[in-house]
């Protein structure tokens, strides 16, 4: 991305603060969509429900805005086998996290969560290191 967007980001942001938010006082449940999609699987009966309705909004979201507003050019530079090793290694990092960034950086830091706090801080200087290396070092 080259184009700064402060006005759709901080729209974005408050509505997934508002959801987690939501989620939180409605359920008693955190919006960490790892522990939402993980938990699908072994939940109990009257679980499935709400976890459904809440993957299906992330689904049907951007859909719903795709064929109202029109969906947005997206451009993946990435062969398909790069992708699909980050896919794993994103699935690995969220099991060894107890979390994903949803859950840690979005509802533990509202939390004030220890764990999410440093989960966070790690995850955010990672991915400064892997910028700075794949801009800087490696050139792509």
């Amino acid at each position: 991305m080259t184009q700064f967007t402060p006005y759709s980001a901080a729209a974005g942001g408050a509505l997934i603060g508002m959801a987690a938010a939501l989620l939180w006082v409605a359920l008693g449940r955190i919006a960490g969509i790892s522990g939402i999609l993980g938990g699908l699987a072994g939940a109990p009966a009257g679980e499935h429900g709400w976890r459904l309705a809440f993957l299906a909004g992330l689904i049907g979201a951007p859909l719903l805005y795709a064929t109202t507003l029109g969906a947005p050019e997206v451009l993946i530079a990435a062969d398909p086998a790069r992708l699909v090793l980050a896919g794993l290694l994103v699935g690995f990092g969220t099991r060894l996290g107890s979390g994903c960034t949803s859950g840690h950086g979005v509802c533990g830091i509202a939390r004030l969560s220890p764990r999410s706090i440093a989960a966070t801080g790690v995850f955010m200087a990672t991915a400064a290191a892997t910028v700075f290396v794949s801009r800087h070092l490696l050139g792509s």
